[in-house]
């Protein structure tokens, strides 16, 4: 059972630790197979530390912090399904309190003595961690666990930049045949045609686009031009997706946003494809890994860096109108994080 208190208060007056909003949601912090059996493995989330082991099949995320002297636990042992202290050996069992100290073995340790025990799920591959309160579920991501599918994972990519200018950049199409021309657009098809969009609810799902057609050179990384369809869903205030379609061929992004410290996030995106089974993965890789860097030079240089919610500080388009979506779903959810 997660206990799911947040960071302390005082962990430092980082904007990031402050919002209510940002400490319900759910965070990629690994991969799965970056935490193996047996071993204690460090993190970032919202400017602390975190701490993840595994008790046989079972994930754990903590708080990366010895209640009794503060060392790291991460630097300690996982043995015989506990946690171990690198500084004393107080050993916490797998539901974070203490069982044993061994400087006064006959003493029962104090109810006190826990750790400060995370929610945290393993889904598509990825470990996802809440520090409080979850405000739902890790996103619903249906192609990437759809077995006629290829899931893969990419990232993480570091950007000095705050989420919700990764998400809008993510949501937006006006930049494909400019930032990433010759691949996702190009200089003879920069216009974007009408396409739908549904307003999220202030307190469920966020924004959807539908039917954005789109000529693209290279839309996957196969080489081969093809007339697309973009589908987007943002599913939390730091996760988006898209599905682009050929005709049948279908091929599926989820984007996630976890903040390690104030002004710094990775990115990691989980990816389905109904096709192209043939494609080296590290092919398909190497393709966002390049998608990605375009994005970054961009992303990083935007003043402010805040996201601004009231419509009127920046300009805006027709073509805009899913980022200006975003910007009101925002709004309503009452996130303070990275925004204005």
């Amino acid at each position: 059972m997660s206990h799911a208190s947040p960071f302390p208060d005082n962990a430092g007056a980082n904007s990031v630790l402050q919002d209510d909003v940002l400490r319900g949601q759910w965070f990629v912090v690994a991969q799965s197979g970056d935490v193996p059996l047996g071993q204690a493995v460090a993190r970032r989330l919202l400017g602390g530390d975190v701490v993840l082991w595994r008790d046989g099949g079972r994930i754990h995320a903590w708080q990366d912090l010895c209640i009794h002297r503060g060392a790291k636990l991460s630097l300690g042992k996982v043995r015989d399904g506990c946690m171990v202290c690198p500084y004393h050996a107080w050993v916490y069992d797998g539901d974070g309190k203490c069982i044993h100290i061994p400087a006064q073995p006959d003493r029962t340790p104090p109810l006190r003595a826990r750790a400060n025990v995370f929610h945290v799920r393993e889904r598509y591959g990825l470990i996802w961690v809440c520090i409080a309160q979850p405000s739902g579920d890790v996103p619903a991501f249906p192609l990437a666990e759809d077995t006629s599918c290829r899931m893969f994972l990419c990232g993480p990519y570091s950007f000095e930049a705050k989420g919700p200018r990764l998400i809008e950049n993510f949501l937006d199409v006006g930049h494909l045949a400019i930032v990433h021309a010759g691949l996702l657009g190009d200089a003879e098809h920069e216009a974007i045609p009408e396409y739908e969009v549904e307003e999220g609810l202030a307190h469920g799902v966020g924004p959807v686009a539908r039917n954005i057609r789109i000529h693209q050179p290279d839309p996957d990384g196969t080489g081969r031009a093809a007339e697309v369809t973009y589908d987007y869903q943002v599913h939390a205030p730091l996760v988006a997706s898209f599905i682009k379609s050929q005709g049948d061929n279908k091929l599926f992004m989820g984007y996630t946003i976890t903040p390690t410290e104030e002004g710094f996030s990775e990115a990691w995106a989980v990816f389905a494809m109904n096709y192209g089974f043939e494609i080296p993965e590290q092919d398909l890789r190497a393709f966002q890994q390049t998608v990605v860097m375009q994005d970054k030079a961009v992303v990083e240089s935007q003043r402010p860096e805040l996201l601004p919610l009231d419509l009127q500080e920046e300009l805006h388009l027709r073509s805009d109108r899913m980022a200006i979506a975003y910007r009101k779903w925002l709004r309503a959810t009452g996130l303070k994080y990275g925004v204005a």
